[in-house]
């Protein structure tokens, strides 16, 4: 059976640059239209050129692609000027893009309103702009700002402004719900109207998030005939976002069974996509997207875990793998011999499911949850307690003392200056060893200590770092004499990241007791480091 196309838009560059804290860099908007176009993205906005330096220099040596489109955006000429002389268009006109996007008003109180013109003058607007594109060979689609809204006051107007649109030679006639304000039984019934009027095959939708329905109405526009889908990676966008493509693409395959122009083998690829994307915003990746976060395919309840040992169809609803994403099994005071067992085996731990010591592992994990551990948090941690319970593993060095020292004071040149200075004794084989090192802080003085003490021994720790750290009070209640739990993430010159935990009422204590996990997760990455 042959699938139904749709095709995709992605304006990630443009629409998503609106959200708040983005800001692409010309390099950044380079390497994601780059990647979207090795993924199989049919349509790439680049952005307005005119309207800033950075789009102009993005369009003025744009990046050689070769699957997707590249496309400008813009807006239809104003009013009362032809659109020969209008330097908006002008400017489109002399980019490289030969595909277009222009938007303009279908609402006729914005027509009113915020242009204060004549329907007339507004529906020349249209018609004089694209058609005057088509005739200098830009492929053009038409952006129908605010389409929903006007749709329901005045469904004449709306209508009337989009028909210019196909009648002056639009490839697409994308409907928008510029403001996320219209829900997905709206979309459905206005888009199927439409179609009436124009090709549904010629219909495309952009879907605002504000109502947090902008990938259901997507869908819905989908279902009532529309075969063209915008949106952008990760749903970055103004306000609350556009459509996610990451979630749409693989709905629209796998659940719709649509042709997105996206292979099976890229498909694959779609967490890469996703925190590509994330990384160069320097933003951090959600956990609980769908089908990329994290925890996608994450199970904590025992029970789960037990039955997927026989299935997992009941409980993934597609395998993890075809994103590319993968299964993981979390411990904590929830899991049972199932979860125990299965993160063993993605150690690489083989041991039997009857295995008694099984049920040990189950019980000290359940202990120490209810003291304020959470392995859920730090999964290098349970490795390591794993490996010291089931494999008699010895520490590669053990602590005899340690003290932290802190001085506020003011210098020489008046100055309030707060010092830090750990001391720390350790034994490393039969060789006890004493340093002290100064830091920024508590923490930092003791991890200066422990690293001046092991790299001696340990060469290898000089490539791994610390990249974040996360205190928490447990018994708020205590007030200052509450224990703390101290999450740390460490990284090594391979970009392995792990987390460790600590828990004490000292907070220098807890977070010593992460810091020795981290060292000895680095060490066991390595083994070949340790002699």
């Amino acid at each position: 059976m042959n699938k139904q196309r749709v095709y995709l838009y992605d304006s990630t560059l443009r629409d998503g640059s609106q959200m708040r804290g983005v800001d692409f860099t010309v390099s950044d908007k380079i390497a994601i239209a780059k990647a979207l176009d090795e993924f199989g993205i049919d349509y790439i906005e680049g952005g307005w050129p005119g309207a800033n330096p950075r789009d102009d220099a993005f369009f003025d040596e744009p990046p050689i692609l070769h699957h997707a489109k590249l496309t400008a955006f813009g807006m239809t000429r104003r009013a009362g000027a032809s659109a020969s002389n209008d330097p908006t268009l002008a400017a489109l006109l002399n980019q490289g893009a030969q595909h277009l996007c222009l938007v303009g008003k279908t609402w006729d109180f914005h027509i009113h309103t915020a242009l204060g013109i004549s329907e007339d003058e507004n529906e020349a607007m249209i018609y004089d702009s694209i058609a005057h594109m088509v005739q200098h060979g830009k492929y053009t689609m038409f952006d129908a700002e605010h389409f929903f809204d006007g749709f329901k006051q005045n469904k004449q107007v709306a209508l009337r402004m989009i028909q210019a649109a196909y009648r002056a030679g639009a490839q697409w006639v994308v409907l928008c719900d510029t403001n996320g304000g219209t829900l997905p039984h709206e979309i459905y019934d206005i888009v199927r109207e439409v179609g009436e009027v124009i090709p549904a095959e010629k219909l495309g939708i952009h879907c605002h998030n504000d109502t947090g329905n902008a990938g259901a109405n997507s869908l819905a526009a989908v279902l009532a005939g529309a075969r063209h889908v915008q949106g952008t990676i990760n749903g970055i966008g103004e306000r609350c976002g556009n459509a996610d493509l990451i979630t749409l693409i693989p709905n629209l395959m796998l659940k719709m069974q649509m042709d997105v122009g996206v292979s099976e083998e890229s498909l694959a690829h779609l967490v890469t996509l996703s925190r590509m994307v994330d990384e160069r915003l320097d933003r951090t990746p959600n956990l609980h997207a769908p089908y990329v976060g994290m925890a996608a395919f994450a199970h904590k309840g025992g029970l789960h875990v037990s039955a997927m040992a026989k299935s997992t169809k009941s409980y993934e609803h597609i395998p993890p793998e075809s994103v590319g994403n993968k299964r993981e099994i979390i411990i904590s005071d929830k899991a049972g011999r199932s979860n125990i067992v299965s993160r063993l085996k993605d150690f690489g731990m083989v041991i039997a499911d009857d295995d008694p010591r099984i049920a040990e592992v189950v019980r000290i994990v359940k202990q120490r949850e209810t003291q304020g551990y959470s392995y859920e948090a730090a999964p290098a941690s349970f490795e390591l307690l794993a490996h010291r319970m089931l494999q008699q593993r010895d520490d590669h060095f053990s602590m005899i003392s340690f003290r932290v020292l802190d001085e506020r004071r003011w210098n020489a040149r008046g100055e309030l200056v707060t010092l830090s200075e750990a001391t720390i004794k350790l034994l490393i084989g039969q060789e006890k060893i004493m340093v002290v090192d100064e830091g920024n802080g508590p923490v930092n003085a003791l991890d200066g200590a422990l690293r001046k003490a092991l790299i001696p021994n340990f060469p290898i720790l000089s490539q791994m770092r610390l990249t974040d750290y996360k205190v928490r009070i447990i018994s708020s209640s205590d007030a200052t004499a509450a224990v703390t739990r101290v999450v740390i993430e460490s990284m090594d010159h391979l970009g392995n990241r792990w987390s460790t935990v600590g828990v004490s009422p000292n907070v220098i204590d807890a977070s010593y007791n992460a810091l020795h996990d981290a060292i000895h997760y680095m060490l066991l990455l390595h083994p070949s480091s340790v002699s």
